[in-house]
């Protein structure tokens, strides 16, 4: 006799067999059986409750960032497919694995006006790398399966599957109940560069006068950070990075330049980025915020470009080598061909030139750090953090104000992915909620979620989730009653004609105080360092709510607005 689960049961045991240990998501009507199946089945799954699917989507996102696991969230029919769809692009977008399952209503009534019908399938199609509404039971094993080899392999991205309500109740054969392992972290099945590619890549890198490689988040994702570092130091190359290729080295080391680009980038550091004759791509899209809107690399300028995506390859500039590979693979082959030709250290004096870009970049912000002007200067906030946060401490922020003043000044003494922002598409709220699946993925790690007040109000009603799961997470919120890079966009182009981007200034530590944080509003600076030392060492949620200069009088890293 055949053993049969119904669809939900068969739906929570696929994703047990693809090791999934936490799913982040919303209730509702269609979502009955599969949680009726959570309820009753013995796993190793915990759910974590949500107020806002798009908090789930984020706090997958973010799981997914810091483990190397597919993140998981779900939701409702309806409003609850419409309010996943953001999560689900930024992940795509940024190359990172997340699945989305949204309930939806019977197939049986499909073109019969229920409520909440949506065609989810033409509704997720445009921003996920692999979608599907299943349609029968004895689909789902073969869907889920699907849904993971899509997520992991390749170029990492977002997946979604549709589970209609009618179809959680019909059998599914328990036989066709098992994962492929290799799917559980990704990227799975890496591929190696093709014969030749990595001996031309070196030559043209040899051949260089000033290169200067540039990594993206590819790089961290591929877990290459220790291939890149022995060969940065044994070439003594200059490796700048894009925002999300922040990690590829530490920043302390002495061959990385640091954010290149007009968010986070500063003058000193766009100086190596002008002044190569040869950029290195690693893992890196060269799109617009790297090159300043392609200002750089210059038409002069060779390119070689490493990339797991051949898409990506030749689709700003003109590439003289490509090396189509995952950076894992790629960096080790250059390794080793640098070992059989016996290449020693010193090639290109990176390291020194980095030393006196530093300097002077650092003389900067060190003045403006120790300003005890009010409203406190964003400068000071990094540098305070610098001071007590622990080495190992991951940081999220939203793309608003924090995140440039962090992404060129703070100093990560570790490789890896300790600084996570949404930088595909940068949807406020973004950090508040995803802060709490970074806590799920390192709960070892010390987390950290900085936004602006602007942020803070699209997603603040999950302080309750927070609460309720207990986790010690440091919320900064920069707070100057505006949406703060407008109004300095609105500053720098039109003149100072500002328009509808201010709001009524809010006490951000009393809301937070409201839903069980611990809770400090900061004014004076010199007050900054020991609040934040007493925030970050509270073993429980905490919210420093600091009134912030405005970006629009700002000194802020951000190339539109300079000069």
């Amino acid at each position: 006799m055949t053993n049969t689960l119904n669809g939900a049961e068969a739906m929570v045991r696929m994703l047990e067999a693809h090791g999934v240990q936490h799913i982040f998501g919303l209730c509702g009507d269609t979502t009955l059986p599969f949680y009726d199946a959570m309820h009753r089945l013995t796993h190793g799954i915990t759910h974590v409750l949500t107020r806002d699917e798009r908090s789930a989507t984020y706090m997958a996102d973010a799981y997914s960032r810091v483990t190397g696991r597919a993140g998981v969230c779900e939701g409702p029919s309806g409003g609850g497919a419409t309010y996943i769809l953001p999560g689900l692009i930024e992940a795509s977008e940024s190359s990172y694995a997340v699945l989305g399952i949204t309930t939806d209503i019977s197939v049986s009534s499909y073109g019969k006006y229920p409520l909440t019908e949506v065609d989810q399938e033409a509704l997720m199609r445009p921003l996920t790398k692999w979608n599907t509404v299943i349609r029968r039971a004895d689909h789902i094993p073969r869907m889920v399966r699907a849904a993971f080899r899509s997520m992991t392999t390749g170029r990492p991205g977002s997946s979604h599957l549709g589970l209609p309500y009618d179809i959680q109740y019909e059998p599914v054969d328990t036989d066709d109940i098992w994962a492929d392992p290799h799917l559980q972290n990704y990227p799975a099945y890496p591929a190696a560069p093709e014969p030749g590619a990595v001996e031309a890549a070196l030559d043209a890198i040899l051949s260089a006068k000033d290169p200067l490689i540039v990594c993206g988040g590819g790089l961290v994702i591929a877990g290459a950070m220790a291939e890149l570092d022995r060969l940065a130091t044994r070439l003594d190359i200059p490796v700048a990075t894009s925002i999300s290729g922040q990690g590829s080295l530490a920043d302390t080391h002495p061959n990385c330049l640091g954010v290149v680009g007009s968010n986070g980038g500063t003058d000193e550091t766009w100086e190596l980025m002008q002044a190569a004759d040869l950029i290195v791509f690693m893992g890196c899209r060269a799109g617009s915020t790297t090159t300043a809107r392609w200002e750089a690399p210059g038409p002069g300028a060779r390119i070689v470009h490493f990339d797991s995506d051949p898409m990506v390859v030749g689709a700003n500039y003109r590439t003289e080598v490509a090396v189509v590979a995952d950076l894992g693979l790629a960096l080790q082959q250059v390794n080793a061909e640098l070992d059989r030709r016996a290449q020693g250290t010193g090639t290109f004096g990176g390291a020194a030139a980095i030393s006196e870009i530093k300097a002077r970049k650092f003389a900067i912000f060190d003045r403006l750090a120790a300003s005890t002007d009010r409203p406190i200067r964003p400068e000071r906030v990094i540098n305070a953090l610098m001071k007590v946060l622990p080495e190992d401490a991951t940081v999220l922020s939203d793309p608003g104000t924090s995140c440039p003043y962090y992404s060129a000044y703070f100093s990560q003494k570790r490789a890896g992915r300790y600084f996570i922002t949404n930088r595909a598409h940068g949807a406020l709220g973004y950090a508040l909620s995803a802060a709490l699946g970074a806590w799920y993925g390192r709960p070892q790690s010390k987390i950290v979620a900085m936004m602006g007040d602007g942020s803070f109000g699209f997603t603040c009603g999950e302080l309750e989730t927070i609460c309720r799961a207990r986790a010690p997470i440091t919320y900064v919120v920069f707070s100057n009653a505006s949406f703060g890079w407008i109004k300095a966009s609105q500053h720098a182009d039109t003149e100072a004609r500002y328009y509808n981007v201010d709001f009524d200034r809010t006490d951000q530590a009393a809301v937070a105080a409201a839903y069980g944080v611990k809770s400090w509003r900061v004014e004076d600076p010199e007050q900054l360092e020991s609040v934040l030392t007493q925030a970050v060492g509270h073993d429980g949620p905490t919210l420093v709510d600091i009134v912030c200069q405005p970006l629009e009088q700002a000194n802020a890293p951000v190339r539109r607005w300079m000069g």
